[in-house]
């Protein structure tokens, strides 16, 4: 049957209610990083990465967060496998979802290397699970994006999701490779276009409809 209603899809629902579920996860993310930089007035945000805020004081609220973080991810991954499920679809990126979820799990409880103090191991892997986060998060948004296409109820949203998912990627290599700016404040960059990113395409999951 061409264009079926999704409310009748026996995966729709799931599929929105993931959605909901990724969306509240962001958003529960986004206040609480904020929040948590706005208390910490010993630090400067232009200047000291987030990882910095995950020690000391209301650390552990950032931590909480990028575990709900990491949930939201594996949500929206899973939403958007079982939306595209009447056409051409991948597992790669709900998989990719839930590595970079893992990696930032990793990234929350391992502490970071600090200025001053002496490399640790424990520092080490902090800061390979960041980067295995960000790239992976990257990697499943281009791919979930590219599927979009494929599939003729979602390939109106391919454009804009496709567009915003390689300036992250691309944001994320120039945030590795240049160093021009505040390091704070380069890396609040590429965080809010990824956030961009990911609100967008639960926000999209949750109100999906009939082509």
């Amino acid at each position: 049957m061409d264009n079926p209603d999704p409310s009748a899809h026996p995966d729709t629902s799931s599929s929105r209610a993931l959605g909901n579920i990724a969306l509240v996860g962001l958003l529960l993310f986004s206040f609480v990083a904020v929040a948590v930089q706005a208390l910490r007035g010993d630090l400067d945000w232009l200047d000291a990465p987030l990882s910095f805020y995950l020690l000391d004081a209301y650390g552990h609220w950032l931590q909480t967060a990028y575990i709900v973080l990491a949930l939201a991810l594996a949500s929206l991954g899973a939403g958007y496998y079982l939306a595209l499920r009447d056409g051409r679809h991948s597992a790669a990126p709900w998989l990719l979802f839930v590595c970079a979820g893992v990696g930032l799990c990793t990234t929350a409880l391992a502490h970071s290397n600090l200025p001053g103090r002496a490399p640790t191991l424990e520092g080490f892997v902090h800061g390979i699970a960041a980067q295995t986060a960000f790239l992976c998060v990257s990697v499943a948004m281009l791919l979930q994006s590219w599927w979009l296409r494929a599939n003729p109820r979602w390939r109106s949203r391919f454009a804009p999701a496709f567009a915003l998912a390689l300036a992250c990627f691309a944001g994320i290599w120039v945030d590795a490779l240049w160093h021009g700016m505040p390091r704070g404040l380069e890396q609040r960059l590429v965080i809010a276009l990824i956030l961009a990113w990911l609100l967008l395409a639960a926000n999209w999951l949750r109100c999906q409809r009939a082509a």
